[in-house]
């Protein structure tokens, strides 16, 4: 066996003639064949155009603070593929992982699965090897026909439903969330992160039976003061920290993973672990910060137009000293022109890079032209986001801020350009 996981990565993107491929007949096949029963007693999996991360980190966080052996895979990573799958809050290990791509080339057999797909099936593998008592599982794209949705859930979880993804899951919040609601089950808790969430959610839910349970109805949130925050349901109250993680739409991810995670059939978490685990939640590339000579360099994956309008509004609540530079990369099929229109009014100087050579990538040339007639069309240009992070920097006085936005990829370049000391 090959245990190269590099190489394994490799081979595995090279299996499917698509990137993306929706349907499950290929991984049911394939699950089969390993003989996959279920990753863990109790899980809970999440779907939502933003937010599905930071859910899933406070899940985790929560779960393992009360003393339970939690496995969490997510997608996608930003510096090493193992990222995706940690058990007890350990990164899988290269070896573990191609043990685990290995088991899943021997029973495919001529089945042909996407990147993702192996990944799911290697991830589900290692969890139920792991003697777990959970597993959170983050839908990668849309819900009902993605590869995580062969795992009956226990408590399902839609965070948010907004634009994004249109080719795959329609072009308006009402098709997306019936793509989302499909990992819902029959007579099974579904926990919904926002307080309107589209009809055909809501209409799923009740078609199948499932009980939602609604922000904002069944559960709320709200601020104590600077340092707290209230969680509550009828019969249930519990007084939190500020969660770890910035951005205002955070409160109500910790609100969402206390209500599935308090869904569980049999669930018995103490009140200190939902306090301990909001607390220390912790996701890179979500608000991420660093200091380089007083100029404050913040990260964060936003990468639509919802997820603009929240970091919008982190910026609007805490000012830089000085000006604000953003580095802008996109990904080809995102609204760009509705993230730059968003946050504008926040940025004083934009630089722009390319995300060439990457799928649905597009080079620098290519993203200006898309953004003519906004107020980024007229900033710098660079092949990639470090020469435009390196730009930026050059250009800021202490007192600054830069901010690094646009996606995934976007984020990870400009991590791995910080952690290696420019």
């Amino acid at each position: 066996m090959d245990v190269n996981l590099d190489r394994w990565l490799a081979y595995i993107e090279r299996q499917h003639p698509r990137s993306i491929e929706m349907g499950l007949e290929r991984v049911r096949a394939v699950a089969a064949q390993m003989g996959l029963a279920r990753p863990a007693p109790r899980v809970v999996t999440v779907a939502g155009t933003n937010g599905k991360g930071s859910t899933v980190a406070f899940v985790e966080a929560i779960a393992r603070a009360g003393g339970w052996k939690t496995g969490a895979y997510t997608s996608p990573h930003l510096l090493r593929y193992n990222e995706r799958v940690r058990i007890d809050g350990e990164e899988a290990s290269d070896d573990a992982l191609a043990q685990a791509f290995a088991a899943v080339e021997a029973a495919r057999g001529d089945t042909a699965l996407t990147y993702f797909e192996y990944g799911t099936l290697a991830a589900l593998w290692l969890f139920e090897r792991a003697g777990l008592d959970l597993a959170v599982l983050e839908v990668g794209l849309g819900g009902r026909l993605d590869a995580v949705n062969v795992v009956d859930a226990d408590v399902a979880v839609v965070t948010t439903v907004d634009i994004d993804h249109t080719d795959w899951l329609g072009a308006d919040r009402e098709a997306i969330g019936h793509e989302k609601a499909g990992i819902a089950r029959a007579w099974k808790p579904l926990v919904l992160g926002e307080t309107d969430p589209p009809s055909s959610v809501l209409r799923h839910a009740y078609a199948i039976g499932a009980n939602a349970i609604r922000l904002g109805s069944d559960f709320f949130h709200e601020p104590v003061d600077a340092a707290h925050w209230r969680w509550r349901e009828v019969g249930a109250d519990l007084l939190l920290p500020v969660p770890g993680l910035a951005a205002p739409a955070q409160r109500a991810n910790a609100a969402t993973a206390i209500a599935a995670l308090r869904a569980l059939p049999g669930a018995a978490l103490p009140e200190r672990a939902f306090a301990e685990g909001v607390a220390n939640a912790a996701l890179p590339g979500r608000l991420q910060r660093f200091d380089r000579g007083g100029v404050e360099i913040v990260v964060d994956v936003a990468h639509n137009p919802q997820a603009a309008r929240e970091l919008a509004a982190w910026l609007q609540a805490r000012p830089a000293a000085g000006s604000t530079a953003a580095v802008l990369a996109m990904l080809g099929d995102k609204d760009a022109t509705a993230v730059v229109q968003t946050l504008a009014p926040h940025v004083s100087r934009w630089h722009l890079a390319g995300l060439d050579g990457i799928a649905r990538g597009q080079d620098v040339a290519a993203f200006a032209a898309r953004l003519a007639g906004t107020a980024a069309a007229a900033g710098s240009r660079d092949a990639q986001v470090a020469a435009a992070l390196d730009r930026a920097l050059s250009l800021a006085a202490s007192g600054d801020r830069v901010l690094v936005f646009g996606s995934f990829h976007t984020a990870a370049a400009a991590l791995a350009a910080l952690h290696s000391g420019r």
